[in-house]
């Protein structure tokens, strides 16, 4: 309990890791102060990948006729963590990606976390080497692998894992497996496990895909209005300011400190970290909260989990807790925006942005203090 009492006292996402698979691990593109740089808008992705997503989402039936459930943001999830969707690179009207992408050679040397040495299986026809295998093209596919899932998807009558749209339909085959229905949850979960075999790398995913997926259904305000729409108005003006630790007051952003359970400092960043930005937005309609998570819901009327999330309205505050029930560990506090949405600053490494609710675990309740 005191570990947890701790973990609370400032505002903080569950510690899950950006970084990418051991043996897939690439240094990809310039990283902000918080990490990745950007959020997770369709607005992070370059125009032509979110075209190739797409694309393989309307072809993939044609390959794995009983896949059900695939959509872009699945294949956009795996896309940011394996390869940050080849930010940096030219992307060509054809898709080719310019210049390659390529994973730390698997040698078992360490570098990049891989331990377990991977013999040539191409002869360098993809990976550019024929003295052991490294991961290559956006989604980071094993020469080996894609000789038995890459389909042509541009009609140049080759398949090329350095393609937008023919690495994009590979992965959404190799997801599909043998017909798998990725609208449940498990399944999913299931498919990004077989894509890389880690827990926190499923979660990582899961984290994106479900933030795509928010940031594609624009909140609908259209019947919100009074203090709850200048709380959320004043909460989503601020999409794309990095998390930072400890980071955020009434006035808006600041600096942060240190450190997060993960070891992260908010010092040197200027930004907000969950509770800060709930303080700022309300602050903007005249609301004074306490600045810590597990101190918020004890504002106002208290919306229990046992309710359910139907029970939440635009402008309330949203909580998650390592014991729901227990209000003292609550580590995480979001506004909800409707829809099944909230605004959110998740965690280090990241930007405040539009989430699912359910991109967070835990759920413990809402709070009303309009």
């Amino acid at each position: 309990m005191v570990a947890l009492l701790m973990f609370a006292a400032v505002c903080c996402a569950a510690p899950v890791s950006n970084a990418i698979s051991a043996y897939v691990a690439l240094k990809t593109g310039a990283q902000g102060d918080g990490g990745i740089a950007e959020g997770g808008s369709a607005a992070d992705i370059p125009a032509r990948m979110l075209t190739a997503y797409k694309k393989a989402v309307q072809q993939v039936g044609k390959h794995v006729p009983k896949c059900q459930g695939m959509r872009w943001p699945v294949l956009a999830g795996i896309a940011k963590v394996e390869s940050n969707h080849a930010v940096g690179r030219g992307i060509a009207d054809n898709g080719d990606i310019r210049p390659r992408i390529y994973g730390v050679l698997l040698n078992g040397s360490g570098a990049g976390g891989n331990t377990t040495v991977f013999p040539d299986t191409d002869n360098g026809r993809w990976d550019g080497t024929a003295n052991g295998e490294r991961a290559v093209g956006p989604f980071q596919f094993l020469p080996s692998t894609w000789e038995g899932i890459g389909k042509d998807a541009n009609g140049d009558k080759q398949a090329d894992p350095h393609n937008a749209d023919d690495a994009a339909l590979g992965a959404a085959i190799y997801l599909c497996g043998g017909g798998r229905d990725l609208a449940q949850r498990s399944q999913l979960k299931s498919a990004i496990l077989q894509y890389n075999h880690s827990d926190e790398y499923v979660a990582n995913v899961v984290g994106w895909i479900d933030q795509y997926t928010a940031a594609a259904k624009s909140p609908d305000l259209g019947n919100v209005s009074g203090k709850a729409r200048t709380v959320i108005d004043a909460a989503l003006s601020q999409r794309g300011v990095p998390y930072s630790w400890g980071g955020g007051n009434a006035a808006g952003t600041s600096y942060g400190i240190c450190c997060s359970p993960s070891g992260k400092s908010g010092a040197s960043i200027k930004g907000f970290d969950c509770s800060g930005l709930t303080t700022y937005a309300f602050a903007r309609a005249g609301i004074r909260l306490p600045r810590t998570a597990a101190a918020q819901a004890g504002v106002g009327t208290r919306i229990p989990a046992r309710l359910g999330k139907s029970a939440l309205r635009p402008g309330d505050l949203v909580f998650f807790a390592y014991a729901p029930g227990r209000d003292s560990t609550i580590y995480h506090v979001g506004i909800y925006v409707g829809g099944g949405q909230m605004i959110n600053a998740p965690r280090p490494g990241t930007v405040v942005r539009l989430d699912a609710v359910d991109a967070m675990s835990g759920y413990a309740g809402g709070a009303r203090p309009l």
